[in-house]
């Protein structure tokens, strides 16, 4: 029974922890590990640390365990209040942006700053899709330590703009079916009944909806239809809506 009771309290105290570490970092934002500023992957992995001592020691007070957290979630705020409050401030906690290849070349002085070498350069643009040193005009490493790259004009993707085309503003889709189920919001949005987009499978000679994986419809009124099995379909459909999402 003392087992039992034992499991009973850890899985309670874990599932507490995590869910309050999940509300807290959502509250932080979306950013995924490599964007973060420093400040932010420091808490974070404080954050690892502090909500795994309450999860296994049952004989520490869960508030132990919130407390510090809850501290360091304060503490959090209030340096991103700061931070964009203050110029001088952010570039003394997360530093400043770093320029390691400039029209002149590379500068060294400023790879030994950060600690890197030639083949970590090279490794960094490659991630940018650009190979040789020569294509680049700048090279900078910002302060989440993700290199941004501007190439010279010779080596620059063209652009319609480069080459006088004129092509339509890029619309973007929304899923209006997923699994089987439609999406009711989306719908809502899209101004579209779920009958119209029924009839248009028929048209397709898809008459299960549990057949289908994925719809999706864009602002111009291109459907596209990814079966559970066999090639996706794409269509134009009559569409009237307003195609403001």
């Amino acid at each position: 029974m003392a087992y039992f009771s034992m499991s009973f309290t850890l899985i309670f105290r874990s599932v507490s922890i995590y869910f309050l570490v999940l509300f807290l970092l959502r509250l932080m934002g979306k950013r995924q590990i490599g964007e973060m500023q420093p400040f932010e992957l420091v808490i974070t992995l404080i954050f690892a640390d502090l909500a795994t001592i309450p999860m296994a020691d049952s004989s520490l007070p869960l508030i132990h365990g919130i407390i510090p957290i809850l501290t360091l979630s304060i503490l959090h705020y209030i340096l991103s209040l700061l931070l964009r409050k203050f110029n001088a401030m952010r570039s003394i906690i997360n530093g400043k942006p770093i320029i390691l290849i400039s029209p002149n070349g590379i500068d060294f002085e400023a790879l030994q700053k950060l600690d890197m070498n030639y083949n970590d350069l090279q490794e960094l643009m490659r991630g940018c899709g650009y190979f040789n040193f020569d294509e680049i005009l700048y090279a900078i490493m910002q302060t989440n330590g993700s290199l941004t790259v501007l190439p010279r004009a010779t080596y620059a993707p063209a652009t319609p703009n480069d080459l006088n085309i004129k092509v339509p503003e890029v619309s973007l889709p929304i899923i209006i079916l997923a699994k089987g189920k439609f999406n009711n919001e989306n719908l809502k949005i899209a101004k579209l009944e779920k009958n119209f987009i029924i009839n248009e499978l028929k048209k397709e000679n898809i008459t299960d909806l549990n057949t289908i994986a994925l719809i999706t419809i864009n602002t111009k009124g291109k459907m596209y239809i990814q079966p559970k099995k066999g090639e996706f379909i794409l269509k134009e459909i009559d569409y009237n809506g307003d195609g403001n999402w």
